[in-house]
């Protein structure tokens, strides 16, 4: 199950068949590291099931998996291991070193060690919404987002996608319905709920953290007048959606709510296919509202122009183009 939602918007006039879609990612399929590689990133089977697709279809909503494989040596180790060379150069040669030879040294130390180190695999699921435009992924981290993006504009000929972005910020927003005297403030099915996260712009960054806490009170109202501006509200959608909404809109601890499973089908054998279908239907109802309550989604590759995007600029989001480059279910 999705545990975090990061959308993007695909730009308008791209489109793939299935079969073009797993030409693409079948070219660059997952392949573990090899005894000196540091780092391997490759699409393998949403399924889990060995030579199956690469990418699924159902209900209309194209599933995908990236897989990251990594394999690290401690620092120390690595330097140790170089220090003991450079030790017997000097000792059978009387010189010490110079800076590039360290550097040198260092290289040869690590290749000697990958062999031996673990290797370590996380993986991303991306969601691909080809009637509305939306291109959906679970990777939470910068680091995890930007390989996603990379594989996908890397394998996708013409492909361009952005961040989506909203009229109001997310923080913006956040302020208001938290500085809201009654619920009905708040917009149309949503609903704030207990755990927030509030900083100051100052240079003294000053932060104040509420968990499990009545957030409809005067204290937090205090908080935001004293300048200090939310990064991360806890919501829910309908009874149906829980989230922690961020300043970067992104959607973290994301979870589907008692009840929303109870008439999931048993199609096959692992569920995937109704778990997929009931999952990408209850986002599309959830992210449509979501933009409306943040004023509207801006064209591809706008800037921010109204007062309350002036007011808490958003993080830099350009779109990016294909050049001529956790784990668990995913619902």
């Amino acid at each position: 199950m999705f545990k975090n939602v990061t959308i993007y918007r695909i730009a308008p006039g791209w489109a793939a068949t299935l079969e073009s879609m797993e030409a693409a990612l079948d070219a660059a399929r997952f392949v573990p590291c090899g005894a000196t590689q540091d780092k391997s990133v490759g699409w393998v089977e949403p399924r889990g099931e060995a030579h199956g697709p690469l990418v699924e279809s159902v209900a209309g909503q194209r599933i995908l998996k990236l897989m990251i494989e990594t394999k690290g040596v401690p620092g120390s180790v690595v330097r140790k291991k170089a220090q003991e060379a450079a030790d017997h150069i000097e000792a059978t040669t009387g010189r010490k070193p110079g800076k590039k030879e360290t550097k040198a040294l260092r290289e040869d130390a690590l290749l000697a060690l990958l062999p031996q180190a673990f290797e370590r695999q996380s993986s991303a699921w991306v969601w691909i919404d080809l009637e509305n435009g939306w291109l959906v992924t679970d990777a939470s981290s910068q680091g995890k987002l930007d390989e996603v993006v990379t594989a996908l504009v890397r394998a996708f000929d013409g492909l361009a996608i952005t961040l989506l972005q909203t009229a109001v910020t997310p923080q913006t927003a956040m302020t208001q319905w938290l500085s809201a005297t009654t619920p009905d403030e708040w917009p149309g099915g949503f609903a704030v709920e207990r755990e927030c996260e509030l900083k100051s712009a100052d240079e003294e960054k000053s932060a104040v953290k509420f968990t499990r806490h009545d957030l409809a009170t005067d204290e937090v109202r205090k908080h935001i007048l004293e300048g200090k501006l939310p990064t991360r509200l806890a919501m829910s959608w309908e009874g149906r959606i829980g989230f922690m909404l961020t300043e970067s809109l992104q959607l973290k601890k994301f979870a589907f709510l008692e009840g929303v499973f109870e008439d999931r089908g048993s199609e096959d054998e692992n569920g995937f296919d109704a778990d997929v279908a009931l999952s990408t239907g209850e986002l599309q109802k959830l992210l449509p509202e979501l933009m409306e309550a943040l004023g509207g989604e801006m064209a591809f590759g706008a800037a921010p122009t109204s007062a309350e995007a002036v007011a808490a600029p958003p993080v830099e989001r350009e779109a990016v183009t294909a050049d001529a480059d956790d784990d668990g279910p995913p619902f």
